[in-house]
């Protein structure tokens, strides 16, 4: 059943929330609005622009103590680390939704699951906010989504007019988390989206597989890469990883290791290097290449969605200004 409240409300609702579980919101952080842990309603935006960074590092961190190994003499002993507390992600707009399903197809879809990301994800409540206008870069309707698709949340929140909220609940879990909302006698029709950016070619695997060694398109845009990752690293939907062993405890007869994952990203040189130090992706061109590759043609086709939700982040962190949408339209004019 549809809900409303005002913002005094929320902030009660979010109060609560705070108590009950680990609330994750949008902030204010020296400027940059982030997701980040909140402990009451009042460090909540509720006006704010798409957040500089997603939410998957609350699903998928970007460092994660997976295992710890204790050695005593000859005895080893092994430790599983799954955080036990539910946590309730608020604000989290329909694109990083729709990542954190691109997301599942992988970790959940396949066997055997992940068990550490399906862990938080069972445990995750997913509270959204729609967009009232589409973003610098933003190309979610291209991809499938929208500004106020509520398809992969539990629960959807939309903006009306005279301050008033119009919560709708999508899932079990969603009817569940409203049920502490403060009653109001307040009511709305939601705010229209204020424009929508010009749509970008979705092109079919097929044709993306026909472009592989069209060297002549990557390098016009991969001359310029640096890179750097921070493509991969905004990125709602990446999920490369690496594991590692890190010794973090020598004592007399024990020594303490913890084994962590941490992401990897496909645009760094050393990504595929193996051992012997062969590069079978020696260049930056190369690695752009698959990047895109990876995104619209061999992610779709072994596990369903597209790699990329058009939240426009790689678009406006690229320190090159290479721009996703521009070569997908180039791509579809070769």
């Amino acid at each position: 059943m549809t809900r409303y409240a005002n913002a005094e409300t929320l902030r009660q609702w979010l109060d609560r929330l705070a108590q009950e579980a680990d609330l994750i919101a949008p902030r204010d952080v020296e400027g940059h609005v982030l997701y980040r842990p909140i402990r009451s309603g009042a460090e909540v935006l509720l006006e704010y622009e798409r957040p500089e960074l997603s939410a998957k590092e609350f699903l998928f961190p970007s460092t994660e103590v997976i295992l710890r190994i204790e050695q005593r003499g000859k005895e080893v002993a092994l430790e599983e680390v799954l955080p036990d507390r539910r946590q309730v992600v608020f604000g989290l707009r329909p694109c990083d939704a729709h990542g954190l399903a691109a997301i599942d197809a992988l970790f959940l879809n396949q066997d055997p699951t992940d068990a550490y990301y399906r862990h938080r994800r069972e445990r995750t409540t997913l509270v959204g906010i729609a967009c009232t206008q589409m973003w610098d870069g933003c190309f979610c309707t291209s991809m499938g989504g929208g500004p106020a698709d509520p398809t992969h949340l539990d629960v959807l929140i939309r903006a009306a007019e005279d301050g008033v909220y119009i919560l709708q609940p999508v899932t079990p879990k969603g009817v569940a988390v409203l049920e502490g909302l403060p009653p109001v006698e307040v009511r709305g029709e939601p705010r229209p989206v204020e424009e929508y950016n010009p749509p970008v070619p979705v092109m079919p695997t097929e044709k993306w597989r026909t472009l592989f060694d069209n060297q002549r398109l990557w390098m016009r845009h991969g001359e310029r890469c640096l890179s750097c990752r921070i493509c991969t690293y905004v990125c709602p939907t990446c999920r490369c990883y690496d594991v590692v062993d890190r010794v973090v405890d020598v004592r007399p007869g024990r020594v303490l290791t913890e084994r962590i994952r941490v992401w990897d990203a496909c645009t760094s040189p050393n990504y595929r290097r193996v051992a012997g130090g062969h590069n079978p992706r020696p260049t930056n061109w190369e690695r752009l290449r698959n990047r895109f590759m990876c995104k619209f043609c061999y992610y779709p086709e072994d596990f369903g969605p597209l790699g990329c939700v058009g939240c426009g982040r790689c678009i406006v962190a690229c320190p090159v200004e290479i721009d996703i949408t521009e070569v997908m339209e180039d791509a579809a004019r070769v």
